[in-house]
């Protein structure tokens, strides 16, 4: 089964262990899709953009980097997360939501996905040239393989300086939410989390694995440096619970401030659904990492 057939399967499941249901896919694409204020190109390919959204209000609105997930694969993309980005709006935040090329479009995968989230984040500089928008008050929020995504992009100043997807002087950030996220790429590999994408995304022959996991996975890269929330389901069927507490002990360890959430009744997609019960813990995330004093 292709990875997004699988994700799409997963997410659909009713927890066996409760009878609960949680939010299925179609749910979630069900919901409304709020439009932006703009849409911006980073880049040539047509999958190089991002949507902001402009909170009312005059001053430096701080802003939120929206990732979206659904196992790096296409053609899952940014419209399931509109509704979330409209609704930290609404709370007073700017949202630049990105979309990038992913598994199964030219360019995705090793190096483009990556790329594309590094370019997409540091056109916030041009972005802020004429828009009110704060850059001292920056977090970076990603869903899913979008949270795998989010907490490399914060941990890309501790990249090697032989690697390809270095750049100088990378956007700084207050902190990262990672809701459901992955964050250690051989561990979700090992799981097989969202089947053989993880795999697919590194693109990589056995002997080359080991290298483009340390330059690929949030926690190779620790310490990161900066704060930061896993916010997760405890009836999610997609990423285990068990990568977010691996993941915080290890990146405590190494000297990084880690709080891990476990919500009781939400699934996987109820995290991005700005209508569930899980709604009011993601935007607390994320404004506790912006209240909080610079790293």
């Amino acid at each position: 089964m292709r990875p997004l057939l699988a994700f799409l399967a997963l997410v659909s499941m009713t927890d066996r262990t409760s009878a609960q249901p949680t939010m299925t896919a179609q749910d979630l694409l069900g919901l409304p899709q709020p439009t932006a204020d703009e849409t911006v190109a980073y880049g040539a390919a047509p999958q190089q953009f991002a949507e902001l959204r402009l909170p009312e209000g005059t001053g430096l609105h701080p802003v939120v980097v929206v990732i979206h997930g659904g196992c790096w694969e296409t053609p899952w993309g940014l419209d399931h997360v509109r509704g979330l980005c409209a609704a930290l709006t609404a709370e007073g935040l700017a949202t630049w939501s990105l979309e990038y090329r992913r598994l199964g479009d030219e360019g995705g995968g090793w190096q483009g996905t990556f790329e594309d989230v590094g370019r997409g984040a540091d056109h916030l500089r041009d972005i802020a040239a004429r828009h009110p928008l704060d850059l001292e008050r920056v977090v970076a929020l990603g869903h899913s393989a979008g949270g795998h995504l989010a907490l490399w992009l914060a941990g890309r100043h501790r990249l090697p300086h032989d690697s390809a997807l270095r750049v100088e002087s990378p956007l700084r950030l207050r902190g990262v939410v990672s809701l459901g996220g992955i964050p250690d790429l051989r561990e979700g590999a090992e799981q097989s989390v969202c089947g053989d994408a993880i795999p697919r995304l590194l693109g990589s022959s056995p002997g080359e694995l080991e290298a483009r996991l340390r330059v690929a996975s949030p926690m190779a890269l620790l310490p990161l440096g900066l704060p930061q929330r896993l916010v997760c389901g405890r009836l999610d069927t997609v990423v285990p619970l068990e990568l977010a507490s691996h993941y915080a002990s290890a990146a405590r360890r190494a000297g990084d401030r880690v709080d891990v959430e476990v919500l009781p009744g939400a699934g996987h997609l109820e995290l991005v659904n700005p209508q569930s019960a899980a709604w009011p813990a993601v935007s607390g995330a994320v404004k506790a990492l912006l209240a909080a004093p610079p790293p």
